[in-house]
């Protein structure tokens, strides 16, 4: 028996569709990816974006932060930033002679870390508390981050000039990996009709941060079936085992494609999940957490290699019926 959840409300789908229009309004041609953003969003997870410049990575990410009323911050990402640029620095008052700590940009709900592999890799893992647990630590002591927090972060390519490749464990991180894409000829007349107007500053805020943390824990509710389940363990044991694979999906993994299959089916008004819902996520959930051997990377990019192995993978691993 299906168990019957608030996602029957048509108050709770009405938000979700709100907040996808929206994104719709911004981000001319990519309903899919839009539909992924925000199925990343009521997931609780992070989100990273990858892809050349100028195909709206940056403003898909402002928009769908603009898109809660809760507290924003950016930050442009360069080679010369510090750890404490991020999370914050602890200083001396001379007026109370004692050490204050002034909290950085990560202090927040939405943070908006653009251009996030420009960054070293030390100042890229300031992030790495913050994302897992929620609280940053500052010389020994530990401040809770405030609820609910989602990195949306952007990068270039790794062939770029002036990058640094994101460590597996800030990749891990992240519940999604995705690419905007080039629109196609609809889309980009319409973007070049309006011009200036299709830009992440008409985006109004159309929930509150306590209705998206009550979005959340709805999406928590939806039924997966055993045999879904088993589905899903059935995936993630092939990449451990594969032959072109070096690093297979680890159980943190698994745990994000669990909860991306009952966020996708809670955005699309249903309160239990189906095969189609972890089929359509393996890859944005999988391909940055996999390493791929490299003989296999010297004939195509590494995100494209672990990409193709996947696809493969789920042509063998029998769908529940």
């Amino acid at each position: 028996m299906i168990r019957r959840t608030t996602l029957d409300s048509p108050v709770a789908l009405s938000r979700l569709q709100e907040i996808e229009a929206a994104l719709g309004k911004v981000i001319r041609g990519k309903a899919d990816v839009i539909r992924l953003s925000l199925a990343c969003l009521i997931a609780r997870g992070h989100l990273l974006i990858e892809d050349v410049p100028g195909v709206g990575k940056t403003t898909l990410a402002h928009a769908m932060a603009r898109s809660v009323q809760a507290d924003f911050h950016r930050i442009q990402f360069t080679s010369d930033m510090l750890p404490s640029d991020v999370v914050g620095v602890t200083i001396y008052n001379a007026h109370s002679q004692e050490f204050e700590f002034k909290p950085g940009p990560v202090f927040t709900n939405f943070l908006l870390a653009d251009e996030i592999n420009r960054a070293t890799p030390k100042t890229q893992s300031a992030l790495l508390e913050a994302m897992n647990e929620l609280q940053v630590t500052v010389d020994g002591h530990s401040y809770p981050l405030a609820q609910p927090f989602m990195v949306i972060a952007t990068q270039n390519p790794v062939e770029h000039h002036g990058t640094y490749p994101l460590p597996e464990s800030q990749l891990d991180r992240f519940l999604m990996r995705l690419r905007v894409g080039y629109p196609d000829a609809a889309a980009e007349r319409e973007i070049l009709r309006q011009g200036s107007a299709s830009s992440a500053g008409v985006v109004d805020p159309v929930i509150t941060g306590v209705e998206l943390a009550a979005l959340q824990e709805t999406a928590g509710q939806v039924t997966v079936d055993e045999a879904l389940t088993d589905y899903i363990l059935a995936i993630v044991q092939r990449t451990r085992t594969h032959e072109s694979l070096a690093m297979g999906v680890s159980p943190r993994g698994a745990q994000a494609l669990f909860r991306a299959t009952q966020a996708l089916a809670a955005v699309e008004g249903r309160d239990y999940a189906t095969p189609d819902d972890v089929k359509r996520l393996v890859l944005p959930v999988f391909a940055h957490r996999v390493a791929v051997n490299s003989r296999v990377v010297l004939a195509q990019r590494p995100a494209e290699a672990g990409e193709r192995v996947l696809t493969e993978i789920l042509t063998l691993v029998d769908v529940p019926l």
